[in-house]
């Protein structure tokens, strides 16, 4: 671990085993900060059975990974979408670990039923993916980018976004469209946070290997009499071959980006949607 670093951190989304929040966790942590995990809370039966089976236990797991790593590590089970759930994750932080440097706004909504066009598309899912991807960003922003406006500044705040938020795709209408309003969002907190020395960008992934399968990759493996484990593999090799590198990111890949954007050497760096998809798209 690198003790230089002080600074406190909170980590939306954190819960994956394999997930990017857990990578961002570990590696600022690794790299001295401390971190709150925030997540909503699942019941056991809610958790991939390949995590389940591993004995993962979500955010309190990574927890204890950043402690045997010798780092501080605070749990929150808070739902992103709801403004008291919020103030009270944002006041549990400040309170046990004294600040709030570092903001990493990387939970969503789980994909469900949303993967469908948008004419059969039902309200409720399109409300559902809105209310964390859109409004949990929000809220969880606002909180913290109070607290870092108060003590003025600095701080960084980093929006998970995705290559939809750059181009649209079929069957992800609700999805893309959240990606495109984080990204809008990141433009104009980067405006307003600015002058306070407060940094504020996105990230924008392609396909990423978390390890867990969607709905759809569920159900295409129902219907073709195999697993869930192989149609998200043949998903992977699918997707490998459509950008330049050829390769599928993991996890780590998003949090080394992470770990740049709070760098010194990314300190004029803001308002910015990076894409980090292997060479797929071009703007």
């Amino acid at each position: 671990m690198d003790q230089q670093d002080k600074r406190v951190a909170f980590v939306t989304g954190a819960s994956g085993m394999r997930g990017i929040g857990r990578a961002i966790a570990l590696r600022f942590a690794r790299q001295g900060l401390a971190v709150a995990l925030v997540d909503i809370h699942r019941d056991p039966s809610q958790i991939p059975p390949a995590e389940s089976a591993a004995g993962w236990r979500g955010i309190e797991s990574v927890r204890e990974e950043i402690v045997a790593l010798g780092g501080r590590a605070l749990c929150i089970h808070a739902d992103i979408s709801d403004t008291a759930d919020v103030d009270r994750a944002c006041a549990d932080t400040l309170e046990q670990l004294g600040a709030i440097d570092v903001l990493v706004n990387n939970a969503r909504a789980g994909i469900g039923r949303d993967r469908v066009p948008v004419v059969e598309l039902e309200l409720a899912e399109w409300d559902r993916v809105m209310n964390v991807n859109v409004r949990g960003t929000l809220l969880v922003t606002r909180a913290v980018a109070r607290h870092m406006v108060q003590r003025g500044g600095p701080g960084h705040i980093i929006n998970m976004s995705s290559l939809s938020g750059k181009r649209g795709m079929a069957c992800h209408g609700a999805y893309s469209a959240s990606k495109f309003a984080i990204n809008g969002l990141t433009q104009v907190l980067a405006h307003e946070l600015g002058p306070y020395g407060i940094n504020v960008n996105s990230i924008c992934p392609g396909w990423i290997d978390t390890g867990r399968f969607s709905l759809a990759e569920t159900l295409a493996a129902e219907k073709a009499g195999t697993t869930a484990e192989d149609q998200n593999r043949a998903a992977l090799e699918q997707r490998a071959k459509l950008n330049a590198l050829g390769r599928v990111a993991n996890s780590d890949d998003v949090a080394g980006m992470a770990a740049f954007l709070i760098s010194q050497d990314a300190k004029h760096i803001t308002g910015q949607a990076i894409n980090l998809d292997g060479g797929e798209c071009f703007h």
